[in-house]
């Protein structure tokens, strides 16, 4: 069997070390003509994300590179003193086994697992797929696979040539992260003014050059969003944040120099299958359950997880004959959407509440977001874990996803 995926971010490389794992050929496009390194923001690894980490013997890389965030440090413009919020004890309410990595950090070490073991072509892109499993490229004529496989996120070009336009869902907010000095952030602390229907944070690592300004907002109404029009992202960002502090106004001055910037809306796919003829999708090219609010690195790592194991058993028994090999291919991809689905649907009705819950819309749902994560703090890790348990659909969602062997 041989697979060609695209997209060598996160679910690309992760499903591109399985396969190899279980002697498949493997093959990865990526657009971009070099591994990305986009400034993108931090993202949560909960528990099964950590446990195929640890599989993959790369979690020592990975907790090496842990943003170390211990103190949220929040301010509001009618409380006299900021709040500060114990982070650590926060992330281990959602998550027994956890940790914060750069985007960017998480994608190399997944890269660098698999690339021995990988074919990758960098700068090149799909632009036709065959019945027959023929691959049309953009600068490298056609080869023939097997199986292919959309990885490359939320504006997905294989889902696009598959699929055409699908049903998303607009949460109601946006997210920016941008690049902006280190000087700005202090280590081990995040810095965030809360207001209703905006957030604006600032934040580093010690490994890191640079820090990272994130914002996120809900307006009154949708902005007239394009998600390649850079110029004018940056003026809706400035436009939704300027004058919340004379600090976050130093943030934005930044926008118009920073190496690095990223805005986009925050939706969720509503795809009831992401399976067609002889592709299929894996994680946010699939089931996006919202950027920043649903998990979706997590569940990407364990979506690609997943389909390698099915797309294992079905190589274990691969037919000569065509028609049936097509048929055990739609076998595997029934599999591995039937384990998928669960989860892909609880995240989207998590994140659909967390997308209005981190950017409340008022001053009290403010005050009660602070007040809550002063509890937390205070409480010892055992209780508010245990409390946190009782709800398997909330915050503890991910850590309840089944991790096959």
């Amino acid at each position: 069997m041989n697979v060609l995926i695209s997209g060598a971010s996160i679910a690309g490389p992760v499903l591109a070390y399985w396969l190899a794992q279980h002697g498949i050929d493997v093959t990865v496009v990526e657009r971009a003509p070099a591994l990305r390194k986009t400034g993108g923001h931090a993202i949560d690894l909960f528990r099964p994300a950590m446990e195929i980490s640890e599989r993959m013997g790369v979690l020592p890389q990975v907790m090496a590179h842990a943003t170390g965030t211990t103190l949220l440090d929040v301010r509001r413009p009618w409380a006299s003193r900021p709040a500060h919020i114990d982070y650590v004890k926060l992330a281990g309410t959602m998550s027994d086994r956890h940790v914060e990595i750069m985007r960017d950090d998480l994608s190399e070490i997944y890269y660098d697992a698999s690339r021995d073991d990988a074919e990758y072509l960098f700068g090149d892109q799909i632009t036709a797929i065959a019945d027959d499993g023929r691959v049309t490229f953009a600068h490298g004529g056609s080869r023939r696979f097997d199986v292919v496989v959309g990885a490359d996120g939320l504006h997905s070009g294989v889902r696009q040539i598959m699929f055409g336009d699908v049903p998303e869902r607009f949460l109601g907010g946006y997210l920016s992260v941008v690049s902006v000095p280190k000087s700005f952030a202090r280590e081990g602390e995040m810095t965030g003014y809360y207001e209703p229907n905006r957030v604006a944070m600032v934040y580093t690592a010690d490994h890191l050059d640079d820090a990272r300004a994130v914002f996120v907002f809900r307006p009154v109404t949708p902005l007239a969003f394009d998600h390649r029009d850079v110029s004018r992202q940056k003026r809706q960002l400035c436009d939704a944040f300027t004058g919340v502090s004379g600090e976050v106004d130093t943030w934005l001055a930044e926008v118009g120099r920073t190496p690095a910037f990223y805005f986009d809306a925050i939706t969720q796919l509503e795809m009831t299958t992401w399976s067609k003829g002889r592709v299929t999708l894996v994680g946010d090219a699939g089931y996006c359950p919202g950027p920043a609010v649903g998990g979706s690195t997590s569940l990407a790592v364990y979506g690609a997880y997943v389909l390698a194991g099915e797309l294992a058993r079905a190589k274990d028994i691969l037919a000569s004959d065509e028609r049936l090999r097509e048929e055990q291919i739609s076998t595997a991809f029934a599999a591995y959407e039937a384990i998928m689905m669960p989860s892909v649907v609880g995240a989207r009705a998590f994140a659909a509440t967390t997308a209005k819950t981190i950017v409340p819309g008022s001053r009290l749902g403010v005050d009660a977001l602070v007040a809550a994560g002063r509890v937390i703090s205070v409480l010892p890790l055992g209780v508010t874990q245990a409390l946190a348990r009782f709800n398997r659909r909330g915050v503890r969602l991910y850590d309840t996803m089944p991790l096959p062997a």
